[in-house]
C-alpha cells in the first residue's frame, strides 16, 4: 500500500518587531492577523508614529504605495504578506486593505477627541488629484479615477480601486478619490496614495478642544 505524502505545514509568517510599529505602551496601536486559502497577512500600525514603514507584500509597486501611506500619514505601519502571486495580485491588493483597514478602525477605537473631517489637494508633476474622506464609520468609496493602461509595470491598474475599497470598508471611512487630470500612470497612483495619507494624518488627529467627546451629535461614531 502506498504511503500517504507527508502535508506540509505553511510556513509561520514572521512580523518585524519594530518597537515603533508593533503594539505596545504609548500612541494608538493595532495589530491584525488574517489568513485564508489565497492570503496571509500580518499589519501592526500606531497612528501616532512618525511614518516609520517595514513592508513586504511580493508585489514591489505596492509596497511603495504603502510607503507612501505611512510616510505622508505618518502611521508607522510594519506589514507582512504571502498570497497567490502565481495567480494574480488581486488577492494580496485587496486583503492588504482589508488588514490595514481593520488595524486604522481597532487603533481608533471608539474615535473620540479626532479632528474626523480631512482633504487633501496634491500635485505631481502634470497630475492633480484630490482625496475627501470622513472618518465616519460609514464606509463608501468614490471613486473618479481613470487610467490610460491596463497595467503599470506587472500590476493592473484596476486593482487599485480594489485596495482603496477594501480600506475605506474595513477602516469605516467615507472616501472620496478624485484625480482631476494626469498622464502619467504611476504619477495618479501615487497621488491618490499620497492624498489618503495627508487626508488621514489631519482627520485622526486629536483636537485639543474636543478632548474626550465624539465628534458627532449622534455621540457615536
Amino acid at each position: 500500500m502506498a504511503r500517504k505524502a507527508a502535508s506540509k505545514a505553511a510556513p509561520k509568517l514572521v512580523l518585524a518587531t519594530d518597537a515603533l510599529a508593533t503594539p505596545g505602551t504609548g500612541g494608538r496601536r493595532a495589530f491584525v492577523s488574517r489568513q485564508t486559502k489565497e492570503t496571509r497577512i500580518a499589519a501592526a500600525i500606531n497612528l501616532d508614529g512618525t511614518g516609520k514603514y517595514d513592508i513586504q507584500t511580493g508585489i514591489g509597486f505596492l509596497d511603495h504605495m504603502l510607503e507612501q501611506l505611512s510616510r505622508h500619514s505618518l502611521i508607522d505601519i510594519t506589514l507582512r504578506a504571502e498570497g497567490d502571486l502565481h495567480i494574480d495580485y488581486h488577492h494580496t491588493t485587496e486583503d492588504s486593505g482589508i488588514v490595514l483597514g481593520e488595524c486604522l478602525a481597532r487603533a481608533l477605537g471608539n474615535r473620540a477627541g479626532i479632528r474626523r473631517y480631512g482633504s487633501a489637494t496634491i500635485p505631481m508633476d502634470e497630475t492633480l488629484t484630490e482625496v475627501a474622506l470622513d472618518v465616519s464609520n460609514r464606509p463608501y468609496l468614490i471613486w473618479k479615477v481613470n487610467f490610460s493602461k491596463p497595467k503599470l509595470g506587472t500590476m493592473d491598474t484596476e486593482l487599485f480601486k480594489e485596495w482603496f475599497q477594501a480600506f475605506a470598508q474595513l477602516g469605516g471611512l467615507t472616501l472620496h478619490v478624485w484625480n482631476h487630470y494626469g498622464e502619467n500612470n504611476h504619477h495618479i497612483v501615487e497621488s491618490c496614495f499620497k492624498g489618503i495619507a495627508r487626508a488621514l494624518r489631519a482627520a485622526i488627529e486629536i483636537d485639543p478642544r474636543q478632548q474626550t467627546a465624539v465628534p458627532s451629535t449622534k455621540g457615536v461614531l
